[in-house]
């Protein structure tokens, strides 16, 4: 399936259905390509926040506004990542979004998600919860990636949708609870 095609699968998704804001990230590597979507969203006058890696592995945010404001940068012996080029708006812009677009290597049926190990989406996974904050939070995988069990730590919080080349894959998030109850 082509980047287009997974872009227009998860366009299709009642959670990116109207939002103002979505928090998403540029692909790399092997994963599923992004930028289609980046770009479809921003046609639809979504405003889309980009991680930029911190030293700490804590992520800063900045606006996607089309290819022009991408930049490669290098983080030690890491991979090369493109962030955003322009306005550093802080960790805490991503409490913004309505939806979340997460980076990973895989999913299991809990909607648990596997990331690549460096804590910076556990960081941004806490600093939602603590704000209160309930964007739909969605990942982009191939469909060997759908695994019948991923490893979990106690502070890892299910996703609520995962879309592969082959459809879309939905989790339930545990009750919220009633006050008093």
């Amino acid at each position: 399936m082509s980047e287009a095609a997974l872009a227009g699968r998860a366009l299709a998704l009642p959670e990116l259905a109207g939002v103002g804001t979505v928090a998403a990230y540029v692909s790399v590597g092997a994963e599923p390509g992004t930028r289609a979507l980046l770009d479809a969203l921003r046609a639809r006058g979504v405003r889309v926040l980009l991680p930029a890696l911190l030293p700490d592995h804590d992520l800063d945010w900045g606006r996607y506004t089309g290819e022009d404001s991408l930049t490669r940068v290098r983080h030690g012996g890491r991979m090369e990542l493109l962030e955003p080029a322009g306005e550093r708006l802080g960790p805490e812009a991503v409490t913004a979004a309505e939806a979340v677009l997460l980076p990973g290597l895989a999913v299991d049926p809990r909607g648990m998600r596997l990331g690549r190990g460096g804590g910076s989406y556990d960081r941004v996974l806490a600093r939602l919860e603590r704000a209160d904050a309930r964007p739909a939070l969605v990942v982009l995988l191939y469909d060997p990636e759908i695994l019948p069990r991923v490893p979990a730590e106690p502070h890892d919080r299910p996703v609520d949708a995962v879309v592969t080349p082959s459809g879309t894959r939905r989790f339930r998030r545990a009750p919220e609870t009633e006050p008093g109850g």
